[in-house]
């Protein structure tokens, strides 16, 4: 288990419900935009807000849009996110909950001095004038550092460093390559610098639009970081996913199997679409691998020749009468062949026994057999709601 950290009121890590955050994709100089969009996704659902503030003026309008949010009543935490301007991230920290860097684009760029032909560096081309200048240029990222550092320790703000695969930084590349391993190293080297300079209110994220690399990279993080005693908060998510069908999948792929794992204390669901529409889609990830429970479950097998009754039709009417009953788990099977065994994790089923009749069952427990097919839904709520009343 993670740290627990606060990002203004929202605890994150330590037990906490994993959050679900997005982005917005207003113009930021565009206040009443930006809070007209940031006030939908916390409609929807959605627990932190991320602004892009490429440089100090967007920065400093992040103040305005605090302001009208909360004369709206909205005290959603925000996150701003930096990339080349650490004068931006500065301001920033001082203004909102949370700042998010990319270590790739605060070291030095474009120096030409770490080119190694896109190659790990190798015993051949590795001597003590690139191992000095390698330890040098990390001392200049920690002074870099300093000052936004002591900011969020001012300000109780919160920080994510945030790698990303295709923009890691010149240096870290000519050592490890553009790989999972150069991902992990560069984020555990900014976890060290904050670290020695007393800050550790930290979230890390490992983004790649390549599910494997997203996975690998996360899980070797957490890996390096377990054995150097850290236990930071993890941000989870596949960035540029795309959108539609193929979008959710991505996300599902990787952000489930990393939850599944026990790794993740925050995701965002990166859709080529209105940002609105991200917060179902966290919200099914997260119910699916049972990390977060907001709605009923449905345990439902696909029919075959055994099954005697319409059950698509069947599950459609059940989840529209039971929507509303959060946390239950309910089996709807099309025979008894199978049925009872395959919904055995359900607190109730809905199970066809042939002549159009249904059986429903309490757990393992039947309740009641031979009941019409008209009338089973029905008689299914009135058991559920029944049950819930007498908890």
């Amino acid at each position: 288990m993670s740290k627990q950290i606060t990002i203004g009121s929202l605890t994150m890590g330590g037990g906490a419900p994993v959050r679900v955050q997005s982005m917005t994709n207003t113009d930021t100089m565009d206040t009443q935009a930006t809070v007209a969009q940031t006030l939908r996704l916390v409609e929807a659902g959605c627990e932190l807000v991320r602004i892009t503030a490429p440089d100090v003026r967007a920065a400093e309008n992040l103040y305005e849009i605090k302001n009208e949010l909360a004369k709206r009543g909205c005290h959603v935490p925000l996150v701003a996110d930096i990339h080349f301007n650490p004068k931006a991230a500065e301001v920033a920290a001082a203004i909102v909950e949370k700042v998010r860097v990319n270590p790739g684009n605060y070291t030095d760029r474009n120096t030409g001095k770490w080119s190694t032909g896109g190659s790990p560096v190798t015993a051949e081309n590795e001597g003590r004038a690139y191992e000095k200048a390698y330890n040098d240029e990390l001392e200049r990222i920690g002074e870099k550092m300093a000052r936004l550092i002591d900011i969020c320790k001012a300000h109780g703000t919160a920080m994510r460093i945030g790698t990303n695969h295709g923009s890691l930084s010149e240096r870290i590349i000519s050592r490890y390559g553009n790989t999972p391993e150069g991902m992990a190293q560069s984020a555990i080297e900014f976890a060290e610098v904050c670290r020695r300079q007393g800050f550790d209110k930290l979230v890390f994220s490992m983004k790649a639009s390549n599910v494997k690399v997203m996975v690998q990279s996360t899980r070797l993080f957490v890996q390096k970081m377990k054995a150097l005693g850290m236990d930071y908060p993890i941000h989870l998510g596949v960035t540029e996913a795309g959108d539609a069908m193929q979008g959710r999948l991505k996300s599902a792929a990787g952000i489930g199997a990393l939850l599944i794992d026990g790794i993740g204390d925050t995701i965002r669901v990166s859709l080529t679409e209105d940002p609105v529409a991200e917060i179902p889609v966290a919200y099914d990830i997260l119910q699916a691998v049972g990390a977060r429970i907001t709605q009923p479950e449905y345990i439902a097998c696909p029919s075959c020749g055994r099954t005697q009754y319409d059950i698509q039709e069947a599950l459609q009417r059940i989840k529209a009468a039971t929507a509303h009953l959060t946390g239950v788990k309910i089996g709807v099977m099309g025979c008894i062949v199978n049925g009872p065994g395959e919904m055995a994790d359900a607190d109730y089923g809905y199970v066809g026994s042939g002549g159009g009749k249904i059986t429903l069952y309490r757990g393992s427990e039947i309740v009641k057999q031979g009941i019409d097919q008209s009338d089973a839904v029905a008689e299914l709520v009135r058991l559920i709601e029944s049950d819930r009343k007498d908890l």
